[in-house]
């Protein structure tokens, strides 16, 4: 385990997107528990629907920045999470998760209702449908693996912008993949990032409903 470098407070308060990062490579064991870290986040269903292609090489990082609108801290991070979901992940882990379930005393009956309730509703999503859920559960862990990446003294990047269609072909991946971002972790070079601020919790916290102050 690596050491404990910030709080989780201190990370979520003081975390930014790093601007640039210096490029020294990450010791396998801190990847790997940065990695670990997302794999134990919740999903729907326990289905965890995320994929994770971890991109290190100096060429494939070249070649993911080409597909990234030629964002610099692709290729300058340490590492970059793509983080994608795999539509059709619920077909094919369904018994593996069911298994895990009973070992972990999951009742019978219960896997039985799961296996009924998770066929009859993921299977009667849409492609957005499908895409909207994959982002909501690859998110999740995306979050878990940036914080534990400051937690332990990294420096992160979350980013949005890349092409579709380009980091499949970049990183071939099947078609049932979607991405759905990139993080970005290394050490910071240079200046950090400004503090852009954040709304405070009366702009958008409310109690009970809309427009009625938290108490």
């Amino acid at each position: 385990m690596a050491e404990i470098k910030k709080t989780l407070s201190e990370a979520i308060e003081g975390r930014r997107a790093t601007p640039s990062f210096d490029g020294e490579p990450i010791p396998a064991e801190d990847l790997q528990q940065i990695l670990d870290a997302g794999l134990h986040a919740p999903s729907g269903y326990n289905m965890q629907p995320w994929r994770f292609i971890v991109v290190q090489s100096p060429e494939q990082k070249k070649r993911l920045r080409a597909a990234s609108y030629n964002q610099g801290k692709v290729e300058e991070a340490s590492a970059v999470i793509v983080a994608c979901g795999d539509a059709d992940g619920w077909r094919k882990d369904i018994d593996l998760m069911l298994q895990q379930g009973r070992e972990g005393g999951m009742p019978e009956s219960y896997a039985a209702q799961a296996r009924s309730s998770v066929t009859n509703y993921l299977s009667s999503f849409s492609s957005d449908e499908m895409h909207g859920w994959l982002n909501k559960m690859v998110m999740i862990a995306f979050t878990h693996m940036m914080l534990m990446a400051e937690v332990i003294g990294y420096d992160t990047a979350p980013m949005e912008g890349f092409e579709q269609e380009k980091v499949h072909e970049v990183l071939r991946l099947p078609l049932s993949y979607w991405v759905v971002a990139l993080l970005g972790v290394g050490h910071l070079k240079g200046d950090d990032k400004f503090n852009g601020g954040r709304f405070d919790m009366a702009h958008t916290v409310f109690g009970e409903e809309f427009g009625k102050p938290l108490k």
